[in-house]
């Protein structure tokens, strides 16, 4: 694991080396971490709506490519991204100058996912000396240990990096579980004929994190702060458009790309799956970050020695949770 976690100190140390300045002062780029899908739900129906015309922001999404949001956001290349909660701890740890500014998904949407038909794995203490087809995600086979020894098992598995060809090796049977996005693989499995079963994290006493988090450029925002802050009220009123209408929300994601979806049905499934179950908080907010959720999960990464600081050696002093996030921006 720290291995892979110096590799991505490395690549951050390369890309902060290219930064450049945004080509417009009323232009605010916006990294996505895959293709277009309903994590990114506020940010379409924000564009679709007229949102960031309204508060007279110029937006360009940037696509997906090989280098992940966090980097382009560190090197000033686009001035906000989707990440994680784990990749921002990560990142921020690494000296990355990112800060996570809105919350669009407040649990886990993740869980280890194994084949419906497969009996013999009725919880995940039985995933001990199988086959586990993951990403190569720092902390994830971390977690995964953490959970199923949570559970009476070992935490011993077989790990093989397999990215978007985990799901096959699972449905096929040549890898026995993976981890899967509820809301999208999940539905899609579903749709495939091909049921899944899921053990959630946090039914094993792992504690919970914000699956899908909005970064932005530190420096940018404070250089920025009113612009900073009408771009993210503007996404955060997306998302509670999503909350509050999931098939409005959704059919503005399918408009906003059209031909990228071959399964429309899947997006508004997803969309109403995540609306019911993930934007809003504990007090019906949406976007919102606390210090004790955040705390949780990073100070896990932390204690299983995952974190390393700029100079690429494992950090032995726990960072201050608190300034990995902020709610300044939202609306109150």
């Amino acid at each position: 694991m720290i291995a892979g976690v110096l590799t991505a100190v490395a690549a951050l140390t390369a890309v902060s080396g290219c930064a450049s300045d945004s080509p417009d002062e009323n232009t605010i780029r916006f990294a996505l971490d895959w293709t277009p899908n309903t994590n990114h739900t506020g940010l379409y129906v924000a564009m679709q709506e007229g949102l960031f015309d309204d508060a007279g922001l110029d937006v360009e999404i940037l696509p997906y490519n090989s280098t992940t949001p966090d980097l382009l956001v560190d090197a000033g290349n686009a001035e906000f991204g989707i990440s994680t909660q784990a990749m921002t701890t990560f990142s921020r740890a690494a000296g990355a100058q990112v800060v996570s500014v809105l919350a669009p998904l407040q649990h886990w949407a993740t869980g280890i996912a194994v084949k419906a038909d497969r009996t013999d794995l009725a919880r995940p203490k039985d995933l001990d000396g199988l086959t586990y087809a993951g990403f190569g995600d720092p902390g994830d086979e971390e977690t995964l240990r953490q959970v199923i020894r949570a559970d009476g098992g070992d935490g011993n598995f077989t790990s093989v990096t397999l990215g978007t060809s985990a799901y096959e090796a699972v449905y096929s049977g040549t890898a026995d579980f993976t981890v899967s996005y509820l809301a999208w693989e999940g539905i899609e499995a579903e749709h495939r004929g091909l049921p899944m079963r899921y053990f959630s994290y946090t039914d094993f006493g792992f504690p919970d994190a914000y699956a899908i988090v909005i970064n932005g450029n530190e420096d940018w925002l404070a250089e920025h702060p009113e612009q900073a802050r009408d771009f993210v009220q503007a996404v955060q009123r997306g998302y509670e458009i999503a909350a509050e209408d999931p098939d409005r929300a959704a059919q503005h994601v399918i408009d906003a790309n059209p031909g990228v979806f071959d399964d429309e049905a899947l997006v508004f499934e997803s969309q109403r799956m995540l609306s019911a179950d993930h934007l809003r908080d504990g007090n019906g907010r949406v976007g919102t970050m606390t210090l004790e959720q955040w705390t949780g999960y990073s100070r896990f990464l932390y204690e299983a020695g995952l974190l390393a600081g700029p100079d690429g050696a494992p950090l032995t002093e726990e960072p201050d949770w608190s300034s990995y996030f902020t709610d300044e921006y939202l609306a109150s």
